[in-house]
């Protein structure tokens, strides 16, 4: 297999929800004016807190810095998984899963954080790029690694005298264990065609926008039986979304296209408290009893939180496997 490291700069924000008006116009000139912007990478998720807004150095210069954005330090870059020429898709399990072993996992031992940003097409692993030696040197056994420059792929071998391996390879602390919460939303993952985006831009403009939820603002507790989450992604070129299927039933049903099966997902959102950035082996916590069951995963990471997406029937063994897990490792 080879891993690619794509030609994108990219920077991980958050705006909050009461600064949302400052931004809509930056965003719906990202979302819908692709020609007004030079922004290749662009991805907006929506969940009770917040919105994360990850996008390259162009779409950045797009948003103005305030009291209403975060701005997480670093600068990442996004790798991409492809197997036989093509970005990871199979009739197998799909998602994070058929990564997991190859990449998450090693990257976790290796003391490696990892913002993860799965779509309908394919998943990104984000890394930051002061960590870009470390990954070479951890993965390099395993893929052949490329590094796309200006539409080329170029080889990138192994550099012995690096020592990133040695700076980052002291035992990784005992990973804590977060508490997950299991909405009872059932989310669909989509795409559209790009040139078909003017036609629901009053719909996505008022489920991103101005769509009210009663628990809107609001903190995620225990006992909340649905969440606000709604993942919107235009990356080269390719259109993503992920939503619950009361938000689904808003767009033209002939519009928005899924995969054959027309799968629902069920989401587990891990984190009682905002994770942060700096703790590794929060994606291999959850992606390994997945990998180990074969079970298929979506997994997009947000500012405060993650965010796994399992197919529906698997929930309640998933449920069982993850609370299994959290006895097990706190015993």
């Amino acid at each position: 297999m080879d891993l690619h490291i794509l030609d994108h700069r990219l920077r991980v924000t958050c705006i909050s929800k009461s600064g949302l008006e400052h931004y809509t116009h930056p965003l719906i000139k990202l979302i819908f004016l692709r020609n007004r912007t030079r922004c290749k990478f662009f991805s907006l998720t929506e969940t009770p807190e917040n919105y994360t807004v990850v996008l390259d150095e162009e779409g950045f210069k797009e948003l103005q810095l305030s009291e209403h954005l975060q701005v997480e330090g670093s600068t990442w870059l996004p790798l991409n998984v492809v197997s036989n020429g093509n970005a990871s898709s199979s009739s197998q399990a799909v998602g994070v899963t058929k990564i997991a072993k190859s990449v998450i996992a090693p990257l976790a031992e290796q003391h490696v954080s990892v913002f993860m940003l799965s779509t309908y097409q394919t998943d990104f692993i984000l890394v930051r790029e002061k960590d870009l030696s470390v990954v070479v040197e951890t993965l390099v056994e395993e893929f052949s690694i490329f590094r796309e420059e200006g539409g080329e792929s170029v080889p990138v071998h192994s550099q012995a005298a690096c020592n990133g391996l040695q700076r980052n390879g002291r035992e990784v602390p005992h990973a804590t264990v977060h508490p997950v919460l299991i909405p009872e939303n059932q989310f669909c993952v989509m795409s559209l065609d790009p040139d078909t985006l003017p036609a629901i831009a009053t719909t996505l403009i008022d489920v991103l926008f101005y769509s009210n939820s009663p628990k809107e603002g609001a903190s995620v507790d225990e006992d909340i039986e649905c969440i606000k989450f709604f993942s919107f992604s235009l990356i080269d070129g390719y259109v993503s979304l992920v939503m619950d299927t009361e938000a689904q039933r808003q767009f033209p049903a002939d519009l928005l296209f899924t995969s054959s099966s027309g799968e629902l997902w069920r989401m587990v959102r891990i984190g009682g408290q905002p994770l942060g950035f700096d703790e590794c082996g929060i994606v291999a916590q959850i992606s390994q009893p997945l990998a180990d069951s074969d079970i298929s995963a979506y997994y997009i990471s947000t500012f405060s939180f993650d965010h796994a997406l399992v197919p529906e029937e698997d929930i309640v063994s998933v449920t069982e496997m993850l609370q299994a897990q959290r006895k097990d490792m706190s015993s």
